[in-house]
This record gives structure tokens, C-alpha cells and sequence, in this order.
């Protein structure tokens, strides 16, 4: 498998995260990216630094006013008396919120939906070498048939004009625009245990891109206010989102089921490209997670993936601090090698 990375991942290192009242350990770390790194290179995976493709990927994704916000907003904390190590805001708009305030303060509760999404010194480097990741594995998908994004800050949860769940650039949605820039439609698949809010809010009006989400039921989890199955897409993109949601606790037999359903609605859309968001914390030993999947269950999840033969860019989502982690994301990789041959 080609793994293409980027040493900037570690550059973002939230230490703390403000959860129902308590200040906890944040999940997402940077020994993330060295743990899954690491797993991948000693099972003999391939590791590729990614090249850098420029603005032009992100922006074709993310609005404008909110790259150059990621850009800028650690060179303006000085704007924001008191900040210390992180950009963070205490104060987040609403949809009923309409005007574009031109304060930091302002704009970081624009721009970010909670608390888990704090702006470090190197948050952009870390964040612009995920997507582009993202960007180099689409490419060598297409030319090579699949390929593997270490993509470390995740970014399903991120729409085009804000950072939310972990997430600021939307590294599987930036891999689906770059499939589809070079003609044909695109597929997207995420396994990960939380819905893609974010890719699913950047697709939702468009039928040139199926997303497909197999998650956790949000009725009493994280997104909370998406993800259910009601929502199909909007306009030209009535039909073309897909929510497949599980109660709590499922295991493997429910999980493999729905990816199998998610797949026949992507290859009855014929794509010339298909994106699997991956997310390990579905897993039963995940921290964070609410599903029940084991190592068996992610094989399988991959052997039916590439079975289904199409230009794969397998990009990584979640899955957080557990002795499984690694050992998951080994099993994926080498199921899916071993079934496409």
C-alpha cells in the first residue's frame, strides 16, 4: 500500500479539551500520526512524504475567508488580550448569527463550532499537510489503483467554512474534489463511528459526488444534529446522501451490513473514484467510540471494499489513544492488499 504523510502532522499538539464542564486530556494528539506511522512502516507499508500541491486543492473545498482565517490566526492572537498558547473562542455563532464580525474573537467563533479545534502555532502546517496527503493519495489512487492518506488532523467533521469535532481542513472531501476535478463521478464512503457532518454539508446540493455515511446514531451522539436518515441531499443533490446509522453498541454483523449496502449505492452511481473515510474509533476498544467492531470486523470492511474494484484513496479519520489502534489499521491495510492482489 502506498501511504503517503507529512511530518507537519505533529505541529498541531492540543494538550487540553473543555468537555462538559471538565477540562480533560484532548484525544487528538499528534503521537497519533507516530503511533499509525509507525504501525504501517513495520508492517512493511510503503511511506511517501506528499508532495505540496498548493492552495488550489483546499480552496476548491473550503471557502476562501476561511482558509485565509486557519492562515492568519495565530499571527493575529495578539488581537485577543489574554490568549495564551491557543486560539480559542468562548462565544460560537448560531445559525440564527448573521453578520461576519471582523474582531478575532468574533471571527474564531465564526469559524469554529466547539472547543476541541484550538489554533496552535503550528496548527496550519499540521492541518495544510494533512490535506495535502489527502490530495497525493487521490492522485496515486487514480493512477494506481489505491493508495492510503496518514491524513493527521482528521477533517470529516470540518464543513467548507468551519472547524468542528477535531477537525479544520476536510481532507476526505479535498480527496473526493480532486478525484472529481479530472472528470466522472466520485463516491465517498465513511466508516468512521461519528457521522461525516462536514463532508455531507459540502455535498449535500451536488450529485456529481455520493456520500455515504455508516455511524453511530446521533440521537444521543456526537454530531448530534446530523446524520440522520432522512437527509438525502437538497437540489441537484436530492438522492445522493446516504445515512446509515446504527444503534449503539452494534457490532460487527450490523456494521459489515451496512457497508454492504452503502457499496451497492455506490456502484449503482458508477464513480470513477470512490474515498473511504477511515475512521478506527468504531472499534470496541476505541476511547471515544460507540460501536463494537473488532479486528475481524475491520478485515472484512476492507476485503469487501476492494472487492468492489474501484480507484480507492483510503484517507484516515478518526480513531484514538488505545493498544488497538495500530494493529487496526495494520488489519485494514492488509485485508484491502490482499483482496485487491
Amino acid at each position: 500500500m502506498r501511504i503517503f504523510h507529512h511530518a507537519d502532522a505533529v505541529r498541531h499538539d492540543p494538550e487540553r479539551y473543555f468537555r462538559r464542564g471538565a477540562i480533560i486530556p484532548h484525544p487528538e494528539q499528534a503521537v497519533r500520526y507516530r503511533i499509525l506511522r509507525d504501525a504501517a512502516a513495520n508492517a512493511g507499508h510503503g511511506l511517501i512524504d506528499a508532495p505540496d500541491h498548493g492552495l488550489d486543492p483546499i480552496r476548491a473545498v473550503h471557502d476562501a475567508g476561511y482558509v485565509a482565517f486557519l492562515r492568519e490566526a495565530w499571527g493575529r492572537r495578539g488581537e485577543m488580550p489574554g490568549s495564551g498558547e491557543e486560539v480559542m473562542a468562548g462565544i460560537f455563532a448560531r445559525p440564527q448569527m448573521h453578520r461576519r464580525p471582523e474582531g478575532m474573537l468574533g471571527l474564531v467563533g465564526l469559524y469554529t463550532a466547539d472547543t476541541s479545534t484550538p489554533i496552535r502555532a503550528g496548527t496550519w502546517a499540521a492541518v495544510h499537510g494533512s490535506a495535502q496527503a489527502a490530495v497525493a493519495a487521490a492522485d496515486a489512487a487514480l493512477a494506481h489503483g489505491h493508495a492510503y492518506a496518514l491524513s493527521r488532523p482528521p477533517g470529516h467533521h470540518a464543513y467548507a467554512d468551519s472547524a468542528g469535532g477535531f477537525c479544520f481542513l476536510n481532507n476526505s472531501a479535498i480527496a473526493a474534489e480532486r478525484m472529481r476535478a479530472t472528470g466522472g463521478r466520485v463516491a465517498i464512503l465513511d466508516i468512521d463511528v461519528h457521522h461525516g457532518n462536514g463532508t455531507q454539508g459540502i455535498f449535500y446540493a451536488r450529485s456529481d459526488v455520493l456520500t455515504v455515511s455508516v455511524h453511530a446514531d446521533p440521537a444521543d451522539y456526537f454530531p448530534f444534529y446530523t446524520g440522520y436518515a432522512d437527509e438525502t441531499g437538497a437540489g441537484e443533490g436530492a438522492g445522493f446522501n446516504r445515512n446509515l446509522t446504527l444503534p449503539l453498541g452494534s457490532g460487527d454483523t450490523p456494521w459489515l451490513a451496512a457497508i454492504k449496502a452503502g457499496l451497492s449505492a455506490i456502484l449503482a452511481h458508477r464513480p470513477r473514484g470512490l474515498v473511504v473515510a477511515l475512521g478506527l474509533d468504531a472499534s470496541a476498544d476505541d476511547p471515544i467510540g460507540a460501536l463494537t467492531v473488532t479486528r475481524a470486523g475491520f478485515a472484512a470492511a476492507a476485503a469487501s471494499i476492494a472487492r468492489a474494484g474501484l480507484p480507492t484513496a483510503i484517507v484516515q479519520e478518526g480513531g484514538y489513544l488505545c493498544e488497538a489502534l495500530p494493529h487496526n489499521l495494520v488489519t485494514f491495510l492488509d485485508a484491502f492488499d490482499a483482496a485487491r492482489g
